[in-house]
């Protein structure tokens, strides 16, 4: 398990990797820790689109206008933020177009913060309510190919997925 938010490991690197040759070519994201390492590499690739958001919900909009230019995008956002997505998450659904968002979770596995525990709690059930599926990566095993089958399924059969980095892969944050 990695301890908080500290150096990068193979698996981030890997599954920035893995984003740029599944064609995506933005990256919104409201800062994190836990995506560090992919809001860094985005921001140094000249390839690629990053956009620092003011609130979660507006990389929803972003990436349902990067669909509609024929582009592929993410949202990287902690579990904190699904809550702000909530009204957005029914444009995908509206729209039924491909939407693919990484969530880093806080208040699950060894959470030390007890104002992070609700909303870990509820990202899940939030997600599915919203009718995006939902994935988790437990492992860096888990990582690429989970992230591979949520990117097969929003951009083949135009589904919103969000795939959830749980707190055992990523690390407890200190509190």
């Amino acid at each position: 398990m990695a301890e908080g938010y500290g150096a990068p490991t193979q698996w981030q690197d890997d599954l920035y990797t893995l984003l740029r040759s599944n064609g995506v070519t933005l990256f919104c994201y409201v800062p994190d820790g836990g995506h560090r390492t992919l809001i860094d590499r985005s921001m140094a690739d000249p390839e690629v689109i990053s956009v620092p958001l003011t609130t979660e919900e507006e990389g929803v909009a972003m990436c349902a206008g990067c669909h509609l230019a024929d582009a592929r995008g993410v949202l990287l956002m902690q579990s904190s933020g699904v809550g702000n997505c909530v009204n957005m998450f029914a444009l995908v659904q509206g729209g039924r177009f491909p939407f693919v968002t990484l969530v880093t979770m806080r208040g699950e596995f060894g959470e030390m913060n007890p104002w992070q525990i609700p909303m870990g709690r509820g990202v899940q059930p939030v997600v599915e309510a919203m009718g995006l599926h939902c994935l988790r990566a437990e492992s860096p095993e888990d990582v690429v190919p989970t992230v591979q089958a949520a990117l097969d399924m929003a951009y083949r059969s135009d589904q919103g997925v969000a795939v959830l980095l749980t707190q055992k892969l990523i690390g407890a944050k200190p509190f």
